[in-house]
C-alpha cells in the first residue's frame, strides 16, 4: 500500500510542486490549503491530489482535518509542514499582529500540524516530518523579523524532533529554499526582481521543483540515516 503524505499549503507554489513529485513518486497525497477554494478545485482537477481545508494556526482544526486524511486515505507517515505566510513591515511599524499572525501560522503551525501524527509514527515506528523553512530563517531580513523568527524557529523543531524519534524511526528535517520562482516573486516589480537575482552566485532564481526533488528524497528510504539536518537549496546566495 502506498505511504500517505500530508503537504499542507500544498495546492500552490512550492506546496503544489511538492505535492506532485511525492504523487509521482508514488505516495498517496493530500494537500491541505487555508481560503483558496478556486485554486484548490483546479489543482486537484488538474492532478487528482485530494485537497483539504483547514487553518493549521488553529489546533482544533488541524486535528479534524488530519483525521478527516487518515479516515480517506489512511495513517499519515509523510508530513511536509510547508504551510506559510508573510506580514512584512519593518520591525519599529510591525504591529503586535503582524507578530502574532506570522508566528500562529509558521511557527505553530508545525506544531499544529506535526503533533496529531507523531503518536501513530511512534507506534508504528515509522514517520518522515519535513518542514520547509527559509533562507531568511538562517540569515535574518530586512522589514522580516516575524517570518525571519518562525522560520529559525522552524529549524529547532526538527533539531529538536529528530532527537526523539530516531529510536522510532521517525526522521525529522529542513529545507531552507532561497529566492523561488513561485507566483509571488514572479509579481514583484522586474527590478526589484533583478536586485534579488543580482544577490544570488547561481545567477537565478530557483524552481519549486528544485524544492520538490528535496522533500522527495528526504520523504524516501534512503533518506533514514538523514535526521536533524538542514538543506539549503538558495543558489550559494547563504551557507547556513
Amino acid at each position: 500500500m502506498a505511504r500517505v503524505a500530508l503537504v499542507t499549503g500544498g495546492s500552490r507554489g512550492i506546496g503544489a510542486a511538492i505535492s506532485k513529485a511525492l504523487n509521482d513518486a508514488g505516495y498517496t497525497v493530500a494537500a491541505s490549503y487555508a481560503g483558496n477554494d478556486e485554486a484548490a478545485a483546479a489543482f486537484t482537477g488538474e492532478t487528482g491530489i485530494k485537497t483539504y481545508k483547514w487553518n493549521v494556526a488553529d489546533y482544533a482544526e488541524s486535528q479534524a482535518g488530519i483525521a478527516q486524511v487518515e479516515a480517506d486515505l489512511g495513517p499519515i507517515e509523510v508530513v511536509v509542514a510547508n504551510a506559510g505566510i508573510t506580514r512584512d513591515a519593518p520591525f519599529h511599524k510591525m504591529t503586535p499582529d503582524q507578530w502574532q499572525q506570522v508566528i500562529d501560522t509558521n511557527l505553530t503551525g508545525v506544531f499544529n500540524t506535526v503533533h496529531p501524527v507523531w503518536p501513530g509514527m511512534r507506534e508504528r515506528k515509522f514517520g518522515r516530518i519535513i518542514v520547509i523553512s527559509s533562507v531568511n530563517g538562517q540569515k535574518g531580513q530586512f522589514a522580516q523579523v516575524n517570518y525571519a523568527a518562525t522560520k529559525a524557529g522552524d529549524i529547532g523543531i526538527i533539531r529538536s524532533l529528530a532527537q526523539e524519534g530516531a529510536r522510532a524511526g521517525i526522521t525529522a528535517n529542513a529545507i531552507c529554499p532561497g529566492y523561488i520562482a513561485t507566483d509571488m516573486v514572479m509579481a514583484v516589480p522586474e527590478k526589484v526582481r533583478e536586485a534579488i537575482i543580482a544577490q544570488i552566485p547561481a545567477g537565478r532564481l530557483g524552481e519549486p521543483e528544485e524544492i520538490a526533488r528535496c522533500v522527495a528524497f528526504l520523504a524516501s528510504d534512503d533518506a533514514s540515516f538523514i535526521n536533524g539536518s538542514t538543506i539549503s537549496a538558495n543558489g550559494a546566495q547563504f551557507f547556513g
